[in-house]
């Protein structure tokens, strides 16, 4: 049976790397690339895969969910089952306001929405549904047209992750580099045991620049999240002010739709209007400021111009 490569593009280094691979490996005519739009990601991120198309000499084909369907289904559940259940009318009425007004066109402020919270560690439902299963589609149905087996390569690392790190007595062992999922679909990691240094390596030698997000202070490039750290964090708010403040807008949103009419991007204590005050989003950037501890600015980071070059891979050098 004959063989699609397909690669899941994020505009992130790892999937860059494993699309130079593979087109190193099997050459282009035998792959493909993909990008699930979760409407999150950064502007810098859309033009920079808007580059690699060019850059690599493909086309990376974009896939987005679609929640019209759930949305409806959801108003209609407001409306006719939260009297019911001793929800308030204030309530009520503050949710069907924001859904009588329709999907708002971004696949994870209405998924956000209709969830009526944000994702978070513990309930981390964005990946799932925003990136697994509409590429998974894409590539069932890349099957279904071809009647080809499909390799779908993705950019994992262990070093990436201390929990693939610590596996297997702290070998990673048991992270398997490739797997059967079944019905002629195979996961693919090609770059497992890559170092970062060994992922940039491969952009510089086919001549890729990387995101320049990277030079701007982000460890990754994916979007604001769950699992963002501290000094991602404040890379957003001091470059990316435009970003944070539509973060801001969705928190009034989702929490119009909660019950208790609260929610923040970042999980905060309680479930007071006063927990949302201190939890906000604006209050996480002022917080990812601060020296360790959380309670002093950082003096030297208030030196650090916004326009200055700032990469934690030494990409200014």
């Amino acid at each position: 049976m004959s063989i699609v490569h397909v690669v899941s593009m994020s505009g992130g280094k790892d999937s860059t790397a494993s699309a130079i691979l593979a087109i190193e490996q099997h050459g282009r005519s035998a792959c493909r690339f993909v990008m699930a739009d979760t409407d999150n990601e950064h502007e810098i991120t859309y033009e920079y895969v808007d580059y690699l198309e060019g850059a690599l000499g493909v086309t990376i084909h974009r896939v987005k969910r679609d929640f019209s369907g759930e949305w409806w289904a959801r108003r209609d559940y407001v409306r006719d089952v939260w009297p019911t259940k001793g929800v308030s009318d204030v309530a009520v009425t503050r949710a069907l306001e924001v859904f009588e007004r329709g999907p708002t066109g971004s696949a994870f402020l209405d998924l956000c929405i209709i969830k009526a919270r944000f994702p978070s560690r513990m309930a981390q439902f964005c990946t799932h549904e925003l990136k697994i299963i509409p590429i998974t589609e894409h590539l069932m149905s890349i099957i279904d047209e071809t009647g080809s087996a499909v390799w779908s390569w993705q950019g994992v690392r262990i070093e990436e992750s201390n929990a693939r790190r610590t596996r297997f007595q702290g070998t990673g062992a048991c992270v398997s580099d490739f797997d059967e999922v079944g019905g002629g679909l195979f996961n693919y990691r090609p770059i497992l045991r890559w170092t970062w240094q060994d992922v940039f390596e491969a952009h510089r030698l086919y001549g890729i620049k990387p995101n320049p997000l990277y030079l701007q202070g982000h460890d990754r490039v994916g979007c604001v999240c769950i699992n963002s750290g501290k000094r991602e964090i404040n890379a957003w708010g001091k470059r990316h002010r435009a970003h944070i403040e539509r973060i801001a807008e969705w928190e009034d949103i989702v929490s119009a739709v909660s019950k208790r009419g609260n929610a923040t991007f970042f999980p905060a204590p309680g479930d007071s209007e006063t927990a949302r005050e201190r939890g906000n989003i604006w209050q996480k950037v002022e917080w990812a400021r601060t020296a360790r501890g959380g309670r002093q600015f950082n003096l030297l980071d208030q030196l650090d111009e916004p326009t200055a070059c700032s990469s934690a891979y030494g990409l200014c050098e």
